[in-house]
């Protein structure tokens, strides 16, 4: 098969340990199987590896090999194509290692994860779709009190869960397709198999609702009183119209004040995209970096100093992570542990402040809305669309992957543009004293 070449033990367990994908003295268990994968593969020569891989580990089955075992080696064959070799896209390889018959929703739990963290999902992502099926499996338990993992393996449980969300619990459509996105993922890479016919499930009633917005009135008056570090990155997410995880995760190295850009890496949807920096914010920023690299080299002078990477990155740029380039421009105000690696190192900031502190702005220049950080996103491209700009240049801004989405906005404006009079204002009533009206009804009040 073109696509194996001769294995390199070392230098794959030396992977495992850097990229923090196993514990110390665990990489020798999956350069074993890897190993034991290679000495097997001649037996099915010119098929590609994912197509080896479910023959092999039914080999291991018939062997006897425990569960827990088997696993490891399929896990162990993919981290060496997959995020070793970067031979091919993950995503596109079905899980093969089989789940053992258990009622134990941990383990279930445990296994959907790993599979999740193989394919590098995020960690927002993972825990939204854990919590879904986690919901999933204790809704067929309660149901009919099911014994082992097959027991889910149900295309109608689906249907009826996801029924059971839209008329028992009302759920809006966004919430049923993102619970049926959770599942679907789950019988994908955990039970091998794909959901079958849903096209008679209950659909959750989907409503269009427009986007709230604040006016450039409010806008002015908002970032009239806002202002410190918070202030600075409510005002970087209207004026580039980011989302509030792209600001917080915004490096150094994706200021560009000489094209007035921002760079935004891996947004929604794994894609990078280009938007607007406002000039009028320069002295702000570059105050900021100048913040950012005291706080640096106080962390390298402490023996830390190092800020999380990709992957790919992290192999390909050995000595990027302390690189002050490649430092978060919104730093967190403490380092921690990063959950991946054991390593102390210091965060992104936490978009909870960005709420409060908008909120708080809201209620002293007397805005009251139902209007959130992400509001400022909305303003953004409303606000453009007033200005004249084309609709497919927003959409490149905000990072839209169909036009259709950016056009809600159109139906905002055309509310705020040059509005229609009430008839009720050409009538012309005398009362203009401010007074309060007379008439039989007061009792009401």
């Amino acid at each position: 098969m073109n696509d194996i070449k001769l294995f390199n033990g070392a230098d794959f367990g030396k992977f495992l340990l850097g990229s923090g994908f196993v514990a110390a003295g665990k990489e020798k268990f999956f350069v074993h199987w890897v190993r034991k994968f290679f000495d097997m593969h001649s037996k099915w020569p010119d098929i590609p590896w994912y197509d080896q891989l479910p023959l092999y580990l039914k080999e291991l089955l018939s062997a006897r090999y425990e569960d827990w075992q088997i696993r490891q080696a399929d896990q162990s064959v993919r981290m060496y194509f997959c995020n070793f070799l970067k031979s091919v896209t993950p995503e596109n390889i079905p899980s093969t290692a089989p789940l053992k018959k258990t009622t134990d929703k941990n383990e279930i739990l445990r296994v959907f994860s790993e599979a999740l963290r193989l394919r590098h999902y995020a960690r927002r992502t993972e825990s939204t779709y854990l919590g879904w099926v986690d919901r999933y499996i204790r809704y067929c338990q309660d149901e009919s009190s099911l014994k082992s993992v097959e027991s889910f393996e149900n295309t109608e449980k689906v249907k009826d869960f996801l029924t059971y969300l839209a008329v028992k619990r009302k759920v809006s459509a966004s919430t049923q397709n993102q619970a049926f996105n959770s599942l679907l993922m789950f019988f994908r890479l955990v039970l091998n198999t794909d959901l079958g016919d849903l096209k008679n499930t209950v659909r959750a009633q989907t409503k269009r609702k427009l986007p709230t917005v604040f006016s450039l009135k409010e806008i002015q008056a908002l970032f009239s009183i806002l202002d410190g570090t918070t202030g600075l990155m409510l005002k970087l997410i209207y004026g580039g119209g980011l989302r509030v995880s792209e600001c917080c995760r915004l490096r150094i190295k994706d200021i560009d004040f000489d094209q007035s850009l921002l760079f935004v890496r891996e947004g929604k949807g794994g894609k990078d995209r280009t938007t607007l920096l406002p000039e009028s914010l320069n002295n702000e920023l570059h105050v900021q970096i100048a913040r950012v690299y005291t706080l640096h080299d106080q962390d390298l002078s402490e023996g830390f100093g190092s800020v999380w990477l990709p992957d790919a990155l992290k192999h390909k740029y050995p000595g990027a992570s302390k690189e002050k380039a490649w430092q978060y421009l919104f730093p967190s105000m403490n380092r921690s542990i990063d959950p991946e690696s054991d390593l102390i190192r210091r965060h992104h900031a936490s978009d909870s402040s960005l709420q409060r502190s908008l909120k708080e702005a809201m209620k002293k220049v007397g805005i009251h809305k139902h209007a959130s950080v992400h509001t400022l996103r909305h303003s953004f491209a409303t606000h453009l669309l007033l200005a004249g700009v084309d609709i497919r240049q927003i959409q490149e801004y905000m990072g839209h992957a169909k036009v259709e989405t950016t056009m809600i906005y159109t139906h905002v404006v055309k509310d705020m543009r040059n509005p229609v009079a009430s008839p009720f204002d050409a009538l012309k009533l005398q009362n203009t004293s401010g007074k309060e009206p007379s008439g039989t009804n007061d009792s009401f009040f």
